[in-house]
């Protein structure tokens, strides 16, 4: 497997892990993928993502702001995060 697929596989397998009321930075999916610097990189793995089993809407910036949500755009994102239950910054 290429080094991109597996830092891909592992992104997605991190990002499953997310619990529902709970949320982590794109930072924070990164750094526990191997590769502190590469937020941008799960930014773009989640914009591509339609596997339903990875929660992406769980996964914002690290400032708190929810970045980008393919499925829908960011009212979509903030509307599900409220639903479950996540405060979120404004």
């Amino acid at each position: 497997m290429a080094k991109n697929n597996e830092f891909s596989a592992k992104v997605r397998d991190i990002v499953r892990g997310i619990k529902r009321g709970s949320t982590l930075s794109y930072k924070e999916v990164a750094t526990r993928a191997g590769n502190p610097k590469a937020s941008r990189a799960v930014a773009m793995i989640m914009s591509r993502n339609h596997d339903v089993t990875v929660p992406c809407h769980r996964v914002i910036c690290s400032n708190g702001s929810l970045g980008g949500y393919n499925n829908g755009g960011t009212q979509a994102k903030e509307k599900i995060l409220k639903g479950e239950g996540i405060t979120l910054n404004k």
